[in-house]
């Protein structure tokens, strides 16, 4: 699965205002995965 974002991960927790259901989104995506952080 490939997920594309505009936001940085570290602002993903402000933009989604439920701190629990960003816990559980958060923790079901991130961990396992590898980050690719895109500046220009």
């Amino acid at each position: 699965m490939i997920i594309v974002s505009q936001l940085p991960i570290k602002k993903w927790y402000d933009y989604i205002a439920e701190p629990t259901l960003a816990d559980a989104i958060m923790d079901r995506l991130i961990n396992n995965a590898s980050h690719i952080e895109l500046k220009g």
